[in-house]
Protein backbone atom coordinates (compact mmCIF):
# COMPACT_ATOMS: atom_id res chain seq x y z
CA UNK A 1 0.00 0.00 0.00
CA UNK A 2 1.42 3.24 -1.09
CA UNK A 3 1.90 5.97 1.61
CA UNK A 4 1.65 9.28 1.92
CA UNK A 5 4.89 9.79 1.17
CA UNK A 6 5.28 7.55 -2.02
CA UNK A 7 3.22 9.69 -4.11
CA UNK A 8 5.29 12.96 -3.27
CA UNK A 9 4.99 15.44 -6.13
CA UNK A 10 7.45 18.34 -5.94
CA UNK A 11 7.23 22.31 -6.39
CA UNK A 12 5.03 24.37 -8.71
CA UNK A 13 6.96 25.35 -12.15
CA UNK A 14 6.24 26.43 -15.66
CA UNK A 15 5.76 24.17 -17.91
CA UNK A 16 5.70 24.51 -22.21
CA UNK A 17 1.89 23.17 -22.92
CA UNK A 18 2.86 21.78 -26.38
CA UNK A 19 5.02 19.14 -24.63
CA UNK A 20 2.26 17.57 -22.33
CA UNK A 21 0.30 14.47 -23.15
CA UNK A 22 -3.10 12.98 -21.53
CA UNK A 23 -2.71 10.88 -19.04
CA UNK A 24 -4.30 7.67 -17.92
CA UNK A 25 -7.62 9.56 -16.62
CA UNK A 26 -9.52 7.53 -14.11
CA UNK A 27 -12.99 9.40 -15.97
CA UNK A 28 -14.50 6.90 -18.00
CA UNK A 29 -16.12 9.24 -20.40
CA UNK A 30 -12.84 11.58 -20.58
CA UNK A 31 -12.69 15.49 -20.17
CA UNK A 32 -16.18 17.56 -19.94
CA UNK A 33 -15.79 20.30 -22.59
CA UNK A 34 -18.54 22.28 -20.52
CA UNK A 35 -15.96 22.70 -17.24
CA UNK A 36 -13.06 23.42 -19.27
CA UNK A 37 -14.98 26.63 -20.77
CA UNK A 38 -16.12 27.20 -17.15
CA UNK A 39 -12.62 27.15 -15.72
CA UNK A 40 -11.63 29.50 -18.76
CA UNK A 41 -13.57 32.22 -17.91
CA UNK A 42 -12.72 32.14 -14.23
CA UNK A 43 -10.59 35.02 -13.31
CA UNK A 44 -8.79 33.65 -10.69
CA UNK A 45 -5.28 31.45 -10.34
CA UNK A 46 -6.08 27.52 -10.87
CA UNK A 47 -3.95 25.46 -9.00
CA UNK A 48 -1.01 23.77 -10.83
CA UNK A 49 -1.53 20.51 -13.02
CA UNK A 50 0.37 17.21 -11.73
CA UNK A 51 2.57 15.98 -14.42
CA UNK A 52 4.25 12.42 -14.90
CA UNK A 53 7.74 13.46 -15.46
CA UNK A 54 9.04 10.41 -17.18
CA UNK A 55 5.98 10.34 -19.38
CA UNK A 56 4.99 14.06 -19.24
CA UNK A 57 1.23 13.06 -19.30
CA UNK A 58 -0.85 14.57 -16.89
CA UNK A 59 -2.02 13.00 -13.64
CA UNK A 60 -4.55 15.59 -12.78
CA UNK A 61 -5.43 18.58 -14.09
CA UNK A 62 -7.00 17.77 -17.74
CA UNK A 63 -9.97 20.67 -17.52
CA UNK A 64 -6.90 23.18 -16.49
CA UNK A 65 -5.43 22.40 -19.29
CA UNK A 66 -7.89 22.56 -21.90
CA UNK A 67 -8.74 26.11 -19.92
CA UNK A 68 -5.41 27.57 -20.21
CA UNK A 69 -5.13 25.95 -24.05
CA UNK A 70 -8.76 28.56 -24.79
CA UNK A 71 -7.12 31.00 -22.83
CA UNK A 72 -4.06 31.39 -25.60
CA UNK A 73 -1.38 30.30 -22.76
CA UNK A 74 1.82 28.78 -24.01
CA UNK A 75 3.27 27.61 -20.67
CA UNK A 76 0.71 26.53 -17.00
CA UNK A 77 1.96 25.92 -13.83
CA UNK A 78 2.24 22.30 -13.07
CA UNK A 79 3.94 20.20 -10.46
CA UNK A 80 5.73 16.80 -11.02
CA UNK A 81 5.37 13.31 -10.02
CA UNK A 82 8.64 10.72 -10.37
CA UNK A 83 6.78 7.67 -9.54
CA UNK A 84 6.02 4.94 -11.62
CA UNK A 85 2.57 4.82 -13.85
CA UNK A 86 0.60 2.60 -11.36
CA UNK A 87 1.46 5.30 -8.61
CA UNK A 88 0.86 7.66 -11.10
CA UNK A 89 -3.08 6.40 -11.73
CA UNK A 90 -3.58 6.16 -7.99
CA UNK A 91 -2.68 9.62 -7.30
CA UNK A 92 -4.66 10.70 -10.17
CA UNK A 93 -7.74 9.06 -8.41
CA UNK A 94 -6.52 10.52 -4.89
CA UNK A 95 -6.49 13.88 -6.31
CA UNK A 96 -10.27 13.81 -8.28
CA UNK A 97 -11.59 12.71 -5.16
CA UNK A 98 -10.77 15.82 -2.76
CA UNK A 99 -11.16 18.42 -5.54
CA UNK A 100 -12.35 19.56 -8.80
CA UNK A 101 -15.26 17.85 -10.67
CA UNK A 102 -16.24 14.64 -8.76
CA UNK A 103 -15.16 11.33 -10.25
CA UNK A 104 -19.02 9.56 -10.85
CA UNK A 105 -20.10 6.24 -9.10
CA UNK A 106 -18.55 4.40 -12.40
CA UNK A 107 -15.00 6.19 -12.24
CA UNK A 108 -14.69 5.28 -8.82
CA UNK A 109 -15.75 1.41 -9.35
CA UNK A 110 -13.62 1.32 -12.18
CA UNK A 111 -10.62 2.55 -10.28
CA UNK A 112 -11.19 -0.02 -7.59
CA UNK A 113 -11.32 -2.87 -9.89
CA UNK A 114 -8.39 -1.74 -11.46
CA UNK A 115 -6.27 -1.11 -8.20
CA UNK A 116 -7.83 -4.94 -6.75
CA UNK A 117 -6.73 -6.28 -10.16
CA UNK A 118 -2.97 -4.98 -9.80
CA UNK A 119 -3.00 -5.05 -6.19
CA UNK A 120 -5.32 -7.94 -4.84
CA UNK A 121 -3.28 -8.19 -1.99
CA UNK A 122 -4.45 -4.41 -0.37
CA UNK A 123 -6.95 -4.54 1.89
CA UNK A 124 -10.79 -3.44 1.10
CA UNK A 125 -10.26 -0.13 3.65
CA UNK A 126 -6.83 0.50 1.75
CA UNK A 127 -8.41 -0.21 -1.87
CA UNK A 128 -11.50 2.08 -0.57
CA UNK A 129 -9.39 5.19 1.06
CA UNK A 130 -7.91 5.06 -2.59
CA UNK A 131 -10.82 5.17 -5.00
CA UNK A 132 -13.11 7.05 -2.81
CA UNK A 133 -15.48 4.26 -2.16
CA UNK A 134 -16.91 2.55 1.05
CA UNK A 135 -14.82 -0.54 2.03
CA UNK A 136 -18.49 -2.84 1.56
CA UNK A 137 -18.04 -1.41 -1.55
CA UNK A 138 -15.02 -2.53 -2.21
CA UNK A 139 -15.72 -5.86 -0.63
CA UNK A 140 -18.73 -6.23 -3.11
CA UNK A 141 -16.56 -5.70 -6.00
CA UNK A 142 -14.02 -8.09 -5.06
CA UNK A 143 -16.63 -10.70 -5.01
CA UNK A 144 -18.47 -10.05 -8.09
CA UNK A 145 -14.64 -9.76 -9.86
CA UNK A 146 -12.81 -12.88 -8.16
CA UNK A 147 -9.24 -13.43 -9.37
CA UNK A 148 -6.42 -13.70 -7.43
CA UNK A 149 -7.48 -11.32 -4.38
CA UNK A 150 -9.77 -14.24 -3.45
CA UNK A 151 -6.83 -16.87 -3.15
CA UNK A 152 -5.12 -14.37 -1.22
CA UNK A 153 -4.47 -15.97 2.80
CA UNK A 154 -3.66 -12.34 4.16
CA UNK A 155 -3.86 -8.29 2.95
CA UNK A 156 -1.70 -5.27 3.34
CA UNK A 157 -3.64 -2.86 5.56
CA UNK A 158 -3.43 1.14 5.28
CA UNK A 159 -0.61 1.39 7.02
CA UNK A 160 1.48 -0.99 5.22
CA UNK A 161 0.83 -3.88 7.60
CA UNK A 162 0.28 -7.15 6.98
CA UNK A 163 -2.85 -9.27 8.12
CA UNK A 164 -4.14 -12.41 7.85
CA UNK A 165 -7.78 -12.67 5.88
CA UNK A 166 -8.99 -14.89 8.52
CA UNK A 167 -7.90 -13.81 12.11
CA UNK A 168 -9.83 -16.95 13.28
CA UNK A 169 -7.65 -19.10 11.00
CA UNK A 170 -4.55 -17.79 12.24
CA UNK A 171 -5.79 -18.08 15.71
CA UNK A 172 -5.72 -21.89 15.21
CA UNK A 173 -2.70 -22.04 13.86
CA UNK A 174 -0.94 -20.47 16.86
CA UNK A 175 -2.46 -22.77 19.18
CA UNK A 176 -1.40 -25.75 17.62
CA UNK A 177 2.07 -24.28 16.97
CA UNK A 178 1.80 -23.33 21.10
CA UNK A 179 0.58 -26.64 21.98
CA UNK A 180 3.22 -28.16 19.63
CA UNK A 181 6.19 -26.34 21.42
CA UNK A 182 4.71 -24.38 24.32
CA UNK A 183 8.63 -22.82 25.32
CA UNK A 184 8.36 -21.29 21.64
CA UNK A 185 8.44 -17.24 21.75
CA UNK A 186 5.34 -15.37 21.21
CA UNK A 187 6.77 -13.10 18.23
CA UNK A 188 7.88 -16.49 16.45
CA UNK A 189 4.25 -17.56 16.73
CA UNK A 190 3.34 -14.55 15.93
CA UNK A 191 5.43 -14.94 12.93
CA UNK A 192 4.84 -18.24 12.06
CA UNK A 193 0.57 -17.74 11.95
CA UNK A 194 0.43 -14.44 10.39
CA UNK A 195 -1.11 -12.70 13.32
CA UNK A 196 0.00 -9.80 16.31
CA UNK A 197 1.97 -10.62 19.19
CA UNK A 198 -0.80 -9.30 20.85
CA UNK A 199 -3.35 -11.87 19.41
CA UNK A 200 -0.82 -14.59 19.97
CA UNK A 201 -0.58 -13.51 23.79
CA UNK A 202 -4.10 -14.07 23.90
CA UNK A 203 -4.08 -17.11 22.39
CA UNK A 204 -1.54 -18.84 24.73
CA UNK A 205 -3.24 -17.52 27.63
CA UNK A 206 -6.57 -19.07 26.81
CA UNK A 207 -4.84 -22.27 26.06
CA UNK A 208 -3.28 -22.13 29.47
CA UNK A 209 -6.72 -21.66 30.92
CA UNK A 210 -8.42 -24.33 29.04
CA UNK A 211 -10.42 -22.18 26.98
CA UNK A 212 -11.19 -22.16 23.13
CA UNK A 213 -8.13 -20.23 21.02
CA UNK A 214 -11.00 -18.15 19.51
CA UNK A 215 -13.41 -15.39 21.49
CA UNK A 216 -16.84 -16.24 20.77
CA UNK A 217 -17.36 -13.76 18.06
CA UNK A 218 -15.19 -15.53 15.86
CA UNK A 219 -16.02 -19.40 16.34
CA UNK A 220 -18.97 -19.47 14.09
CA UNK A 221 -17.09 -17.24 11.42
CA UNK A 222 -14.56 -19.65 11.51
CA UNK A 223 -16.63 -23.36 12.00
CA UNK A 224 -15.32 -24.82 8.62
CA UNK A 225 -11.76 -23.98 9.18
CA UNK A 226 -12.33 -24.52 12.91
CA UNK A 227 -13.51 -28.40 11.84
CA UNK A 228 -10.51 -29.27 9.76
CA UNK A 229 -8.21 -28.02 12.46
CA UNK A 230 -9.91 -30.14 14.56
CA UNK A 231 -10.09 -32.77 12.19
CA UNK A 232 -6.47 -33.09 11.97
CA UNK A 233 -5.79 -32.50 15.77
CA UNK A 234 -7.56 -35.91 16.67
CA UNK A 235 -6.60 -37.97 13.55
CA UNK A 236 -4.92 -39.86 16.14
CA UNK A 237 -7.61 -40.70 18.19
CA UNK A 238 -7.77 -44.55 19.00
CA UNK A 239 -11.41 -45.99 19.02
CA UNK A 240 -10.57 -48.55 21.94
CA UNK A 241 -9.44 -45.97 24.43
CA UNK A 242 -12.47 -43.75 23.25
CA UNK A 243 -14.89 -46.74 23.42
CA UNK A 244 -14.15 -47.32 26.67
CA UNK A 245 -14.34 -43.74 28.30
CA UNK A 246 -17.64 -43.28 26.53
CA UNK A 247 -18.60 -47.13 28.77
CA UNK A 248 -17.77 -45.35 32.13
CA UNK A 249 -20.01 -41.93 31.27
CA UNK A 250 -23.02 -42.28 33.22
CA UNK A 251 -24.96 -40.27 30.93
CA UNK A 252 -24.48 -43.11 28.58
CA UNK A 253 -24.03 -46.27 30.29
CA UNK A 254 -27.38 -45.55 31.83
CA UNK A 255 -29.60 -44.32 29.28
CA UNK A 256 -31.28 -46.80 26.65
CA UNK A 257 -30.46 -44.26 24.14
CA UNK A 258 -26.77 -44.03 25.07
CA UNK A 259 -26.16 -47.65 24.98
CA UNK A 260 -27.55 -47.95 21.51
CA UNK A 261 -25.09 -45.01 20.33
CA UNK A 262 -22.50 -47.03 21.25
CA UNK A 263 -23.20 -50.18 20.23
CA UNK A 264 -24.43 -48.14 17.06
CA UNK A 265 -20.19 -46.82 16.80
CA UNK A 266 -19.13 -50.11 17.53
CA UNK A 267 -20.89 -51.60 14.51
CA UNK A 268 -19.43 -49.09 11.99
CA UNK A 269 -15.97 -47.82 13.62
CA UNK A 270 -13.06 -49.27 11.39
CA UNK A 271 -9.86 -49.85 13.31
CA UNK A 272 -6.51 -49.88 12.80
CA UNK A 273 -5.34 -52.36 9.57
CA UNK A 274 -9.15 -53.19 8.80
CA UNK A 275 -9.05 -50.63 5.40
CA UNK A 276 -6.38 -52.80 4.28
CA UNK A 277 -8.46 -56.87 4.88
CA UNK A 278 -11.34 -55.08 3.46
CA UNK A 279 -9.29 -54.16 0.09
CA UNK A 280 -7.87 -57.48 -0.45
CA UNK A 281 -11.75 -58.90 0.17
CA UNK A 282 -12.68 -57.02 -2.92
CA UNK A 283 -13.49 -58.43 -6.40
CA UNK A 284 -11.82 -56.33 -8.78
CA UNK A 285 -15.00 -55.68 -10.36
CA UNK A 286 -16.69 -54.67 -7.49
CA UNK A 287 -13.94 -51.74 -6.95
CA UNK A 288 -15.22 -49.04 -9.03
CA UNK A 289 -19.33 -49.50 -7.00
CA UNK A 290 -17.42 -49.99 -3.87
CA UNK A 291 -15.26 -46.84 -4.12
CA UNK A 292 -18.66 -44.61 -4.68
CA UNK A 293 -20.28 -46.27 -1.56
CA UNK A 294 -17.14 -45.78 0.70
CA UNK A 295 -16.71 -41.84 -0.43
CA UNK A 296 -21.11 -41.35 0.22
CA UNK A 297 -20.37 -42.98 3.92
CA UNK A 298 -17.34 -41.02 4.29
CA UNK A 299 -19.47 -37.95 3.22
CA UNK A 300 -22.23 -39.05 5.75
CA UNK A 301 -19.34 -38.92 8.54
CA UNK A 302 -18.23 -35.81 7.85
CA UNK A 303 -21.43 -34.09 8.24
CA UNK A 304 -22.26 -35.82 11.37
CA UNK A 305 -18.38 -34.29 12.41
CA UNK A 306 -19.08 -31.19 11.52
CA UNK A 307 -22.81 -31.36 13.10
CA UNK A 308 -21.45 -32.12 16.05
CA UNK A 309 -18.55 -29.45 16.08
CA UNK A 310 -20.85 -27.22 15.55
CA UNK A 311 -23.04 -27.75 18.51
CA UNK A 312 -19.55 -28.30 20.59
CA UNK A 313 -18.75 -24.56 19.48
CA UNK A 314 -22.01 -23.88 20.40
CA UNK A 315 -21.95 -25.06 23.39
CA UNK A 316 -18.59 -23.16 24.14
Amino acid sequence: MPRGDTMVVGPPTHVPIDVLLPGDSPRLAGEDPGHALLLAGMEVRLPPIIVHRPTMRVIDGMHRLRAAVIRGADTIEARFFDGDAELAFLLGVRENITHGLPLSPADREAAAIRVIRIHPEWSDRAIAKASGLSAKTVAAIRRRIGGEGERLRARVGRDGRVRPLDGGEGRLRASQIIEAKPEVSLREVARRAGISVATARDVRERIRQGEDPLPPRQRAATLPKASAVTAIRHESANWPEVRDKLWKDPALKYAESGRRLLRWLDSHAIGTGECEVALRAVPAHWTGELAGLSRMFAQRWMDLAKALEAEAHQRG
